[in-house]
């Protein structure tokens, strides 16, 4: 079993004439009120390395503290946008829907 990501998606992007990629999570689809919360990072393929060199991986496999600490890394070296779904828009549109409307305004 490998211990981190292979990047063969992004050598493949990265073939095809692409030098960014973007990846994006969210959080708030498992509680019971509030609002759903996406994050989109996007790294130039060049800074992979870079990344990888100083341990960014999978975050729930790194302590809070290690994981706050790549804060102002990731913001330094890529764009970061978040994007918010109210409970309303919840109510309204279901969670799935608000899930992609909060990544999309990520």
């Amino acid at each position: 079993m490998q211990n981190g990501p292979d990047f063969s998606i992004e050598a493949e992007i990265s073939s095809s004439g692409y030098n960014r990629i973007a990846g994006i999570d969210e959080a708030g689809r498992g509680s019971w009120s509030g609002p759903v919360v996406a994050a989109a990072v996007v790294f130039c393929l060049e800074d992979q390395e870079k990344m990888i060199d100083i341990g960014l991986n999978d975050s729930k496999k790194i302590t809070a503290n290690r994981r706050d600490s790549f804060f102002d890394i990731i913001c330094e070296n890529a764009d970061v946008g978040v994007g918010f779904a109210s409970a309303h828009e919840i109510d309204e549109i279901n969670i799935l829907q608000a899930t992609f409307l909060a990544m999309d305004r990520a």
